[in-house]
């Protein structure tokens, strides 16, 4: 087994080093959520506390770590027997983001239970991290159904395994952890308030800090085993001390003014439930007695709200996640400590941070101390370069005075976003599980029946019996029971929802420039936007105008990131329409190669003008709009399911918007036809206007 870095040797961090300690010292605070870019000792941090973690007594032989003192009566090992038991280190358990259901919670051997009646029950990751850790890196990748499973077990302190009658049930209490980075999108919201704290992390600006971890990451590749017995006695006085915190928690005092400060402090935040007052008194309570002390401060009340609440005020999506300190302390201003005199009792600054270069994993330092500012957002560094991008187009040899029809417009704020109608791609797909486009998919409406491609998962009862039952009196049956082999079994086959990729291709030429006109477009994709995050989709953004297409954001799960491209992009120049297109063509077609299985759906937000061959001039003779045209009859022809939305305003419109739907092969709806709310019987999904363009292609093709 390789030698872990050690936990004290992480450089700087110390919200995350903290946040991490104090579910160490309480593991009822919830687990903690680490947010921040990549190369940030995120996932380091992690693996390095269990380390710190007490050792755990477990009954001898059990495989689902009961308690010598309190087993679980119903534990699938048990009934135990009263005794000693054994002591084991605690475990940090690792959930992979491609795991299966039946790794995490199990697996319950259906042929033995069907012809034996013998529950066979093999454990998954879920018993493994009983009284330990769960960690999961990328948390934001995991697949819907397996957060399912977490949320419950989560919420039950138990798994339930449970197969056409059969259930085994175990207990499950583990300490959450999870690291993200926001570039690959955002958590469900009931997995996100499942975290009790939440961390922003990102690279140190200084350069002496930045010397340090280098030198220490190096000598740790150098030299593991010796490098770790450097810091022995650093990680020996934390783990006493952790120890002794958990000691002292059940003595801290919790009293009415530090429980007025936090429901204050909650309701001014406006967060949503009660969660996030219980979470914040648990912090508070174990801030106090990793200081040492038996009583609740101003101070721990509002570390505890650093840490509990940011990730609970967000309402959608593009906000970003932060605590506006200021009206923080004015909030606890208003409840002063009864006694603000320090306690004598326990070390308050001494401890094995003192002896670490960075201060140390015990530090509770304020946040903005010149380290690190871990409110602001992870993805902050990406905000320049989403401006940078308009200000290197147009790429073009011509002058721009040539392309343009005026001088580019400044990047106008988005209206107010609203509920969009349902767009879906047509036919049945097998892409990642999402709320978009029918799919086969593990969960879901049960379908039919086949013969399992390698695991059984899911078990189709009468399909099995109906395969088995012709075969009875020559397998010998003389009993009551059925004589299942399993060549017998049959696997359910299901149909549910897939999130597919959504790329969105939008005209920032001059037509498009009018700053009321431009506010709503950006309003409309935005959101079109959330309606991709609510339904599981990746998402890419294309923009044209003067003499070219950019990929303003390569396909993502980041609809923020979306989001914040889409607010700072300007407007100005020509239209060249076809280029816009066979952009998409061509980055539709490398994502195929890279995920074949998710289905993609195209979104034009245009008025349909095409004034411009852009980067095509000199290649042909065609005029702008036959470009465009030829352009969208490829990407039909690819199959690419397509949507326009069509911004043409006015009183006098020309309709290039619908003739360009018809060469894409989709519908076009306007900018009030999408809303959800608006009159009944616009289009609902493109299977619709597949439907009834092929329909016309058939009349047309009979008549002549």
């Amino acid at each position: 087994m390789s030698t872990p870095y050690p936990f004290t040797a992480v450089v700087g961090q110390n919200d995350l080093r903290l946040a991490l300690l104090l579910n160490a010292v309480s593991p009822a605070v919830g687990g903690v959520l680490v947010r921040g870019e990549k190369g940030t000792a995120k996932s380091t941090a992690v693996r390095a506390l269990s380390a710190l973690l007490p050792q755990v007594d477990v009954v001898s032989g059990c495989r689902f770590s009961c308690a010598p003192t309190t087993p679980d009566p119903a534990c699938p090992d048990g009934p135990h027997e009263s005794g000693p038991g054994g002591v084991r280190p605690a475990r940090m358990v690792e959930l992979p983001v491609g795991a299966s259901e039946d790794r995490l919670v199990g697996a319950l051997d259906i042929e033995r239970a069907l012809a034996e009646g013998v529950k066979a029950f093999e454990p998954g990751l879920l018993a493994d991290a009983h009284r330990g850790i769960l960690y999961v890196d990328e948390v934001n990748l995991l697949h819907d159904h397996l957060i399912d499973l977490l949320l419950d077990a989560a919420a039950m302190g138990a798994s339930y395994v449970e197969r056409e009658g059969v259930s085994v049930r175990h207990a499950a209490r583990f300490l959450l952890v999870g690291t993200m980075n926001p570039e690959e999108g955002e958590l469900r919201p009931q997995l996100l308030d499942r975290f009790g704290l939440t961390v922003e992390v990102a690279a140190s600006r200084e350069p002496a800090q930045r010397v340090e971890v280098v030198r220490r990451r190096l000598a740790y590749e150098d030299d593991p085993a010796g490098f770790a017995t450097r810091w022995a006695g650093d990680e020996h006085e934390v783990r006493a001390r952790v120890v002794a915190a958990r000691a002292l928690l059940p003595k801290v005092s919790l009293g009415d003014t530090a429980l007025l400060q936090i429901a204050a402090t909650c309701a001014g935040f406006e967060v949503d439930g009660m969660r996030a007052d219980i979470v914040m008194a648990r912090t508070a309570t174990a801030l106090a007695a990793w200081a040492g002390r038996t009583e609740v401060r101003k101070e721990d009340v509002r570390q505890a709200a650093l840490l509990a609440l940011p990730h609970r005020r967000r309402r959608n999506p593009f906000d970003a996640p932060g605590l506006d300190e200021d009206m923080l302390d004015r909030i606890l201003d208003e409840f002063p400590d009864e006694d603000p005199e320090p306690e004598p009792e326990g070390p308050d600054d001494g401890g094995p941070e003192d002896g670490g270069p960075d201060g140390g994993p015990g530090d509770t330092p304020p946040r903005g101390d010149g380290s690190q500012d871990p409110g602001a957002p992870a993805d902050t560094p990406e905000a320049p370069e989403a401006g940078e991008a308009p200000a290197e187009a147009p790429e073009s040899p011509q002058p721009a005075a040539q392309e343009a029809t005026g001088p580019e417009q400044a990047a106008v704020r988005a209206a107010e976003p609203f509920r969009t109608k349902m767009l879906s791609v047509p036919g049945l797909g097998e892409g990642a599980s999402g709320r978009r486009s029918r799919a086969r998919t593990a969960h879901g409406r049960t379908t039919g029946a086949q013969r399992p491609r390698g695991h059984l998962t899911k078990l189709h009862l009468a399909a099995t019996i109906q395969a088995a039952a012709p075969h009875q009196k020559a397998r010998g049956r003389d009993g009551r029971g059925l004589v299942i082999r399993k060549d017998d079994l049959r696997q359910a086959t299901r149909e549910g929802r897939e999130g597919n990729l959504v790329l969105f291709v939008v005209d920032a030429s001059g037509s498009m420039a009018a700053r009321q006109r431009m506010s709503a477009v950006k309003g409309a994709v935005l959101s079109l936007l959330l309606d991709a995050y609510q339904r599981r989709d990746k998402v890419g953004l294309i923009t044209f105008r003067g003499a070219t297409a950019e990929l303003a954001l390569p396909p993502t799960s980041s609809v923020d990131a979306a989001a914040a491209r889409l607010e700072q992009l300007p407007t100005g120049g020509r239209t060249p329409l076809a280029a816009g297109l066979l952009k998409a063509h061509e980055v539709l077609r490398i994502e195929r190669l890279r995920d074949p299985s998710r289905r993609p759906l195209l979104v034009v937000v245009t008025d349909g003008r095409a004034t411009s061959a852009g980067n095509l001039r000199g290649r042909t003779d065609s005029s702008p709009r036959e470009l465009a045209g030829h352009s969208a009859r490829l990407l039909q022809a690819g199959g690419v399911a397509s949507v326009v939305v069509d911004c043409e305003s006015g009183p006098v419109r020309l309709g290039l918007a619908g003739v360009l739907a018809r060469d894409l092969g989709g519908p076009a709806v306007t900018l009030d036809g999408l809303r959800a709310d608006s009159l009944a019987g616009l289009v609902k999904n493109v299977r619709t206007a597949v439907a009834s363009t092929a329909s016309s292609d058939s009349s047309n093709r009979r008549a002549a």
